[in-house]
């Protein structure tokens, strides 16, 4: 780990913490030459590849899943924590099983399906963009689906 200060290749960990709140270990560190301190975080890099609708491979970026399904749930009872939350679950549950590659229609659907149990709103607004709807019809029958889904539902919890 080089020193951010003077660059100097030595450093030693003074201390070392969980943040659990990252899924990482904090390491206080200090340098071997200036002997000033800085922090590092250590994490588990599980590389995880999408396979998107061209055939092209690109590195799983949470960020962006988490940009995507903002962008849905704006103005809806969902909040930015609970977007950041349903991503670590999905990123956790592929690492878990061990993916290593998911097709972007995978995880499309995995989305598709969490955001349907969370908000309705939202999870229209995002079948819309991967679904990519062309026609009202599309998106109507999209609806119909979910009233019948929550028909059910309803019907089975009476």
């Amino acid at each position: 780990m080089r020193c951010p200060f003077c660059s100097h290749e030595e450093s030693k960990v003074t201390d070392s913490r969980d943040a659990m709140e990252i899924n990482a270990i904090r390491r206080r560190r200090e340098c071997c030459q200036c002997m000033k301190r800085f922090t590092t975080f250590e994490t588990v890099d599980l590389s995880l590849q999408v396979k998107k609708r061209d055939g092209t491979f690109e590195d799983f970026q949470q960020e962006k899943l988490i940009q995507g399904m903002d962008a849905a749930c704006r103005h809806t009872r969902v909040s930015h924590d609970q977007v950041r939350g349903i991503a670590y679950k999905i990123k956790s549950d592929l690492v878990a099983k061990g993916v290593r590659e998911i097709s972007s229609q995978e995880l499309g659907d995995i989305v598709i399906e969490q955001l349907k149990g969370t908000d309705v709103v939202a999870y229209i607004r995002f079948a819309c963009v991967y679904k990519r709807f062309k026609e009202l019809r599309e998106l109507l029958e999209a609806i119909r689906e979910l009233e019948n889904e929550e028909n059910y539902h309803v019907a089975e919890e009476k």
